[in-house]
């Protein structure tokens, strides 16, 4: 059985069979002991993107990976979460982490500064705006307009009727654990129900020229 610890655009965790291209963590949510999450879904505001391989290091997804604690037994650890490429990862409100990504860190860092005028931009003041932003973590709803939508950077996304999409060159991707779907005309989405999921902050951040990774799926 998948662990409950797939995270879809929303933010919201699920247990599916496809685990994705990157990791990340929001704190401890889980019981090691039964592999199953807690009630709550964050434990920390800096929620990061983590890359799934790193210095040849091994977890147990949901496990106990921090050494120490009575009679030798290791501590919960970060719950490791998954998502399906990084474009995902933004639309739910993560970030990349300053550990195994520094220098995509650094550059998210820096094009958050210079979208917000901030010369000296720092990791804990993005986490602060994201979770206000954030669905996952009470973040409101943004209706969009279509000419809103027209004016929106690649790596994006927005839904239309409970639907993500991404958005890459001009184009409108159904989302899905599995990958992108194929190309959708504006015409098929319902305007009444558009709505803006990835983060304002994160948007500014890609505006300035971030480039998120992408599923292959997404290729042209």
């Amino acid at each position: 059985m998948p662990l409950q610890n797939r995270v879809d655009p929303f933010g919201q965790i699920h247990a599916v069979a496809e685990r994705g291209m990157f990791t990340g963590n929001r704190g401890i949510i889980h019981d090691p002991e039964t592999r199953t999450l807690l009630k709550k879904r964050w434990a920390l505001q800096a929620w990061i993107i983590c890359v799934c391989e790193f210095k040849g290091r091994k977890r147990e997804p949901m496990g106990r990976n921090r050494p120490g604690g009575p009679n030798g037994i290791g501590k919960p650890g970060w719950t490791e979460l998954f998502f399906m490429d990084e474009v995902t990862a933004l639309a739910a409100g993560h970030r990349p982490c300053f550990f195994c990504q520094r220098e995509r860190a650094r550059d998210f860092v820096a094009r958050f500064g210079e979208a917000f005028g901030i010369t000296e931009p720092r990791a804990p003041a993005i986490d602060k705006r994201l979770h206000k932003e954030r669905w996952a973590s009470g973040g409101k709803r943004k209706a969009l307009t279509l000419d809103e939508l027209a004016g929106l950077p690649d790596g994006a996304m927005i839904a239309s009727g409970g639907q993500p999409y991404a958005l890459k060159g001009g184009r409108l991707l159904p989302w899905s654990f599995r990958g992108y779907g194929l190309p959708v005309a504006t015409a098929q989405l319902d305007a009444a129900l558009l709505a803006l999921i990835t983060a304002p902050t994160t948007i500014a951040t890609l505006v300035s020229g971030y480039a998120p990774v992408w599923h292959p799926t997404a290729a042209d």
